[in-house]
């Protein structure tokens, strides 16, 4: 049996990243966290930040420096997600979002990873539009 249990983001400083994304998600950073391994607890999944001294940021959508992964929230109402996440130190980078209000909208957190706020919740996407 295989069980995915872990989703871990290489970073700089563990507890500076895990509070962003716990902010962003509403979830406590797990009891016994610290300067080399934090996580948020998703279920049986955990999100995890695991210190590296040498840490180069992605530079999305820069190819020499890629972006390694994304995470994607889906959310009710994107503009005042938008807002949130932004004073929370996230950069916007690129939206998607159709004139119908469906899409998506790419940020990076305050070290550079790329993640996305979408409203797409009962829809379908082609590359076109959506179906």
């Amino acid at each position: 049996m295989l069980r995915l249990t872990d989703f871990i983001i290489d970073c700089p400083d563990t507890m500076k990243l895990a509070a962003f994304y716990s902010e962003v998600t509403g979830r406590p950073i797990k009891e016994g966290s610290h300067e080399n391994w934090a996580g948020i607890k998703f279920g049986e999944i955990e999100l995890a930040f695991i210190r590296v001294d040498d840490y180069r940021a992605p530079q999305w959508p820069d190819s020499e420096h890629p972006k390694q992964f994304h995470l994607d929230f889906e959310v009710d109402e994107i503009e005042s997600e938008q807002r949130r996440v932004l004073d929370l130190g996230a950069t916007l980078q690129q939206d998607f979002m159709g004139p119908n209000g469906y899409g998506w909208r790419v940020y990076t957190d305050p070290i550079g990873h790329p993640f996305c706020l979408c409203r797409n919740k009962g829809f379908n996407w082609t590359d076109q539009d959506l179906i």
